[in-house]
């Protein structure tokens, strides 16, 4: 995709500017290439720095209430110290690397409902302008991939993803948000869980998962209350090739239905507290509608369909309407 915009902060007649990410998808820790496009308006103008922001929509809760706003996770100096002059054209290419925590945004080429942006900016005679957001498109690593499937062939069913303000304890968490990969139960688990949410945290060494099993209301796991079961693993980046991942994310949901019932068996409350979420989460919530995503995956991939009233295209029409209101907010802020 591609944006274009007047410099506001310079009115008419002053450079504009388009940015071209390469196409397809980046990964976590990968790198985001493309050309910031920049053409001259009715006269010379000092193009003092150019720089790409990385913004998400983040969800926030609190217990009388949620809000959702924009939040920069990233941001890359790529140009500057130049002239341009009238109506001159000028292309600056660029080649960032990705935070390892970056959101997945798609599976199988298809959204999951996440709203990623890259917003450009430019500073031109002492005077910066933000333009619009260009949607960013994030696949999973290989590790993360191969949790998924596995989930996937078990039967547990896509839901809907979004982005939560918080930190996850005992981990090593360094955005100011995780995602939440939110799956319906396999047939086997449904006695035991209404949902079961996923949460990747990847390093340059590995992936951490996190799974946290939200109990039924009822049944086995009701009649004690208290949060959720909540447990964590690691997983290196070379390892993905050698490891029957079927059986062992089996096992990992195994062991969480099992532990959480044998805490609650003895009249436990929370199920520990390492891989705790909190911050600004309030513990479980449900997707809204039209919140959820369409994901149509291989046969190795998630049992999936249509599942809320956002299909992948409308997630990309909607990528400037989901951050509206940013730049207001930021009230001229500078990152």
């Amino acid at each position: 995709m591609v944006f274009k915009r007047l410099l506001g902060a310079l009115g008419v007649g002053a450079p504009t500017v388009d940015t071209v990410l390469a196409p397809g998808p980046v990964v976590p820790g990968g790198t985001l290439s493309g050309e910031v496009r920049l053409k001259g308006g009715n006269a010379d103008y000092d193009i003092e720095q150019i720089t790409l922001e990385l913004v998400a929509r983040v969800e926030a809760e609190y217990e009388d209430g949620e809000a959702e706003g924009g939040v920069a996770f990233g941001r890359f100096t790529v140009g500057g110290g130049f002239r341009l002059g009238e109506e001159a054209e000028q292309s600056v290419p660029f080649s960032v690397t990705l935070p390892w925590e970056t959101p997945v945004t798609e599976l199988h080429g298809q959204s999951l409902g996440v709203v990623l942006g890259v917003r450009t900016e430019l500073e031109v005679a002492g005077a910066k302008d933000k333009g619009d957001l260009d949607a960013l498109s994030v696949a999973p690593l290989p590790a993360q991939e191969a949790v998924l499937e596995a989930l996937g062939q078990l039967g547990f069913g896509f839901a809907s993803a979004d982005l939560e303000l918080g930190h996850i304890h005992g981990t090593g968490q360094q955005l100011p948000f995780y995602q939440e990969i939110e799956l319906r139960p396999a047939p086997q688990y449904a006695h035991a869980l209404n949902e079961l949410e996923v949460t990747f945290l990847a390093s340059p060494a590995g992936v951490e998962v996190v799974l946290e099993g939200d109990k039924r209301g009822s049944g086995m796991f009701g009649q004690f209350g208290g949060g959720d079961a909540v447990n964590r693993h690691v997983v290196a980046h070379e390892d993905v090739e050698h490891r029957d991942w079927t059986a062992e994310v089996d096992a990992w949901v195994r062991a969480l239905v099992d532990a959480r019932a044998a805490y609650a068996g003895h009249g436990g409350g929370d199920y520990g507290t390492y891989g705790h979420k909190d911050g600004h989460h309030g513990g479980h919530h449900g997707s809204g509608p039209g919140m959820g995503a369409a994901v149509a995956a291989g046969a190795a991939g998630l049992a999936v369909g249509v599942v809320g009233g956002m299909v992948a295209a409308e997630v990309v029409d909607e990528i400037g309407d989901a951050f509206e209101g940013e730049d207001e907010d930021e009230g001229g802020d500078e990152g």
